[in-house]
């Protein structure tokens, strides 16, 4: 018999891709799907493709059959998982959780941005963090934990700080990025990114033909970014949703150390051989060479993630600038582009159409201002840091 696993929220487009993945796993038995929607519905009724590979009904949340088993993967909400969470872990059952719980290492944190007490921070000490590629040595600890017996919890990375992660840390780890300055993420996720329930921006006649930056300022991953960077309030987050059904593209523009500036500094080649050897044993990731940048259609459906790199030692004022007081303007920048396979108005509809806005997020000194316009000879935008 093989790994007894469910997934609570399977319903959820994250929740059918892990039935997906379970049920091709050579080592892993799904035993138990949940929806408190669904209860009682064939999982091969919602989702047909399953017609033919499972039998499973959905039941609730609350199914005592998830006590049972060896492992279970929550794609829940966040304050969902954590209401499930303490009682597997007590009755030995190992948990995966894709919700934003268990990320953040600090409760007070995850208050302020997500806006709700967190119910048992003893286990943000101990829980694993699930991004592979950056913490092989918190899942080798918890493979040992488990393998002796014990139960583990794993929180699994966000979307954004996946993508962002991937291509920022290898710079920051070889010493190539300034002590100051910010760090601006630009980053683009299809509409599933959203999950499953409609709202106004993820309705096709608004994200149709659409591209919208949304949670400037505030997007609650922001935090997780900084934490896996190690970059406490540098970094300018700003997410956008396209009209694609999967997918995620960040573009990371990192200021360069004064040690690396100039013609003798970083060359392009020497970026990408260092990240080629940084991601060596990483199957999934795959570094382009010099120039070439990702493009989400190519990774599309599958687990692999691609990531492009550029050297800008261009001065200032350029198309994107970045800087924190009481640093000067930075004079080159690392540009790093990962791509994963993860409000409307009325004139946003007129082909000529300009807007512009503007949004001060008060808990940290930087301000963007974004404008848009459908034609394309005129398109820009800028950051800038005040104090």
């Amino acid at each position: 018999m093989g790994i007894q696993v469910g997934v609570m929220g399977a319903a959820g487009y994250a929740g059918a891709e892990l039935v997906r993945l379970v049920l091709g796993h050579p080592d892993m038995e799904l035993a138990a799907v949940t929806s408190n929607a669904d209860a009682g519905v064939a999982l091969a009724d919602v989702y047909p493709a399953f017609a033919g590979v499972t039998d499973l009904a959905f039941t609730t949340h609350d199914d005592p059959i998830l006590f049972d088993l060896d492992a279970v993967f929550l794609a829940v909400p966040h304050t969902a998982a954590m209401a499930a969470v303490p009682a597997l872990l007590e009755h030995g059952v190992s948990v995966f959780d894709l919700s934003a719980d268990y990320r953040l290492k600090d409760a007070g944190v995850y208050q302020a941005w997500y806006n709700a007490e967190h119910t048992s921070p003893e286990l943000l000490e101990t829980r694993a963090f699930g991004l592979p590629e950056l913490f092989a040595g918190d899942l080798a600890s918890a493979a040992a934990t488990r393998a002796a017996g014990d139960p583990v919890l794993v929180a699994c990375a966000g979307c954004y700080p996946t993508a962002t992660s991937l291509a920022a840390l290898p710079a920051i780890k070889q010493g190539w990025v300034a002590d100051a300055g910010a760090i601006v993420v630009d980053a683009i996720s299809g509409v599933t990114g959203a999950g499953k329930g409609a709202n106004q921006r993820t309705h096709f006649c608004s994200a149709d033909e659409n591209l919208e930056a949304y949670g400037v300022g505030k997007h609650r991953h922001t935090p997780e970014i900084e934490q896996i960077l190690d970059a406490k309030d540098r970094v300018v987050f700003t997410p956008h949703l396209a009209p694609l059904k999967r997918g995620l593209l960040s573009t990371v523009t990192l200021p360069l150390a004064a040690d690396f500036m100039g013609d003798d500094g970083l060359d392009a080649d020497e970026v990408v051989a260092a990240y080629r050897e940084f991601y060596k044993d990483s199957p999934m990731v795959r570094v382009l060479d010099a120039g070439q940048m990702p493009k989400t259609s190519s990774v599309v459906g599958t687990c692999g993630r691609h990531i492009g790199l550029a050297l800008n030692r261009r001065s200032p004022p350029s198309t994107t600038c970045a800087r924190a007081p009481p640093a000067k303007r930075c004079s080159a920048r690392i540009l790093c582009t990962a791509g994963t396979s993860d409000e409307d108005s009325p004139w946003s509809r007129c082909p000529f159409s300009q807007r512009a806005s503007l949004r001060r997020d008060v808990s940290r000194p930087t301000a963007t201002l974004r404008t848009t316009n459908h034609r394309p000879s005129s398109r820009g935008r800028f950051l800038w840091g005040d104090s």
